[in-house]
């Protein structure tokens, strides 16, 4: 359950968040919501990489599914403490071996279920969520424990192959989305082979799907380089894919 460098890697994207900043259950959260009607007791549970609300590319695409009709919200899952932006950087003085005790999952899951337990005050009965990277692994532990309608995985990290997967298949009944890519430390081509295997060919009774995208590398659907044609087609690509599939299962 390590990280892989490309974790800590990317690009950041042009743009200025619409959102708000907002408290829910007690934690910091970004609201993406839809300027159209849409139903108020549905929400999309975005879960973000190390780099949490910090980063621009994060409150944009939870934008971007807001433009698609889903009231979305982004929750700090670092306790004002997101792997900084200069990580990006040469030289950087980053050191990920210290930030990382202090956000695992002991740490990390009370504040995702304070926030869903806020919104299933004011009213929400059914979440979707989305993860990429990091959020990946908490999305996969929320549909463990049957709390989500739908899930979609981004180059997902800290997942533990096979077991996550085959655990995945005997006890939940979300629909899985997994949007992989050619070059993944974290989620490798042997991992999306096992995943197939498992969930494919009709094995998954809820519903499986995998969009594999070539030329990209882990932290293509979040903060991938849009001046490269193939990265600019596989983030839009894996976005495209996540709205197919909570308009279907949401």
């Amino acid at each position: 359950m390590s990280f892989c460098d490309d974790c800590f890697k990317g690009v950041t994207h042009e743009g200025t968040p619409e959102g708000k900043m907002e408290i829910i259950g007690g934690i910091e959260c970004y609201i993406a919501t839809p300027t159209v009607d849409y139903p108020k007791d549905n929400v999309v549970l975005f879960l973000t990489d190390v780099f949490g609300l910090a980063l621009e590319n994060n409150r944009l695409l939870a934008d971007d599914f807001a433009r698609n009709g889903f009231k979305t919200i982004v929750p700090d899952l670092f306790n004002g403490d997101p792997v900084p932006k200069n990580a990006f950087e040469p030289g950087t003085t980053f050191d990920r071996e210290k930030w990382a005790p202090n956000h695992g999952p002991a740490q990390t899951r009370p504040r995702i279920d304070g926030v869903m337990m806020a919104l299933k005050a004011e009213g929400v009965t059914a979440f979707a969520s989305t993860g990429y990277c990091f959020g990946a692994r908490y999305v996969v532990d929320l549909a463990f424990d049957g709390l989500i309608k739908a899930s979609a995985l981004s180059h997902p990290s800290r997942l533990i192959i096979p077991d996550d997967l085959e655990k995945y298949k005997a006890t939940c009944t979300a629909p899985l989305l997994i949007n992989s890519c050619e070059v993944d430390q974290s989620f490798p081509l042997e991992a999306q082979a096992k995943a197939d295997e498992i969930f494919g060919d009709g094995k998954f009774a809820p519903g499986y799907r995998r969009e594999y995208f070539e030329g990209c590398r882990h932290g293509f659907a979040v903060r991938g380089d849009m001046s490269d044609p193939k990265v600019k087609a596989g983030k839009e690509g894996a976005f495209k894919s996540t709205v197919e599939w909570f308009l279907k299962y949401l």
